[in-house]
């Protein structure tokens, strides 16, 4: 076996994923063994760099079959680089939700008008706040 390769063991410890996640993202084309050792795969190590790659891009919301193409994209791809702009404006969207949220909960923290849920400052606050910044199984 060439010592410069890694056991899948050794790949899911450094890289904090299990070996069944390793195998799923090799059937889903997302990474690939550089062979066996016994029964084991084994991998180059920069196959290290490719978890990071494929969790930013699933929490980005990529399907598998999107990631794949994301992880080979070339700048020629003009349907993937529009979906990626269009997944980038996701977080900022969030974040705005996120944060009149958060300045309506610390509103309603200092808030001294009797009852606070009438407050004229909470209820606009609030009214800012998107239902859709509930997690979907809240009820909204």
């Amino acid at each position: 076996m060439d010592e410069s390769l890694l056991d899948i063991a050794e790949v899911a410890h450094r890289s904090g994923l299990t070996a069944s996640a390793l195998r799923f993202y090799e059937k889903k084309g997302l990474t690939a063994p550089a062979g066996r050792n016994g029964l084991r795969r084994t991998y180059h190590p920069d196959i290290l760099e490719r978890p990071g790659l494929i969790t930013c891009a699933r929490s980005a919301g990529f399907p598998a079959a999107e990631i794949g193409r994301f992880l080979t994209a070339r700048p020629s791809d003009a349907d993937l680089r529009f979906r990626t702009a269009a997944k980038a404006r996701d977080p900022d969207e969030r974040t705005g939700r996120l944060t009149r949220l958060r300045d309506s909960l610390r509103h309603a923290a200092v808030c001294d008008h009797e009852p606070i849920v009438d407050c004229p400052d909470f209820k606009r606050a609030v009214g800012n706040v998107s239902a859709s910044a509930l997690t979907p199984d809240e009820p909204s």
